[in-house]
């Protein structure tokens, strides 16, 4: 799967880079993105041979577009990905998956590889304080099946930093509107010996990017009662 995803990654950064120097490559550019953009389903799906293969046949058209002089780009050494990939922790509630939570997760992503965590029912409570509508095991299995993450779990009901301790991220990213002060937590991650790096995702603008507005603009719709979260 490690393999994969340096693929994957190498091909982004190859068209990122990408200089048309003839119109005429167009359609080919465009047919190595499809294949780009399967590699990154068969990868989401857990199937990296497959992945692999779709990333293969891009590489050949861009670099038979390179040699005809059609086009300029820059491959990476797959050890300078390597090295470059870290362990980036993220964590959230995750409770009606929205443009906000994706662009949480996509900035994680391209930070390294992602681990997802989850709250359970009783801590996404405390944190909200209301009942929480989706059971913990199920938005789990809605962020496993998200491209960005890697790996997914839940959460402890007793111990918020137990799952950091235990994951050892290189980088903790924090969500955008999550209250945690990254002082205060660096300092407790210091008295567990876990060294790490806080990041503070940044936030996306959007009418819906969060759980209790998309609540009250069904409630809205739907329900014909004051009640609002």
């Amino acid at each position: 799967m490690e393999r994969a995803v340096i693929y994957v990654r190498n091909l982004e950064n190859a068209i990122e880079t990408l200089k048309l120097h003839d119109s005429r490559a167009n359609d080919v550019v465009e047919l190595a993105k499809a294949y780009l953009r399967d590699a990154k389903f068969y990868l989401s799906r857990g199937d990296a041979t497959t992945s692999i293969a779709a990333a293969s046949y891009a590489e050949g058209l861009l670099d038979a577009l390179r040699l005809l002089g059609l086009v300029d780009f820059e491959w990476r050494r797959p050890s300078e990905i390597e090295k470059n990939y870290r362990k980036v922790f993220i964590a959230g509630t995750f409770e009606l998956i929205h443009p906000g939570h994706i662009f949480y997760m996509e900035q994680a992503w391209r930070l390294g590889r992602v681990v997802a965590v989850v709250s359970r029912d009783t801590n996404a409570a405390k944190i909200k304080g209301r009942t929480v509508s989706i059971p913990a095991e199920n938005r789990l299995k809605v962020v496993s099946s998200i491209y960005f993450v890697h790996k997914a779990r839940l959460g402890y009901e007793d111990d918020m930093l137990r799952v950091v301790e235990e994951e050892r991220p290189d980088v903790v990213l924090l969500g955008a509107n999550q209250t945690f002060d990254e002082a205060t937590l660096l300092e407790k991650f210091r008295r567990r010996g876990i060294e790490t790096q806080i990041v503070r995702a940044k936030p996306l603008e959007c009418s819906l990017c969060s759980t209790s507005k998309i609540i009250n603009r069904i409630l809205e719709n739907f329900c014909d009662c004051s009640k609002r979260i």
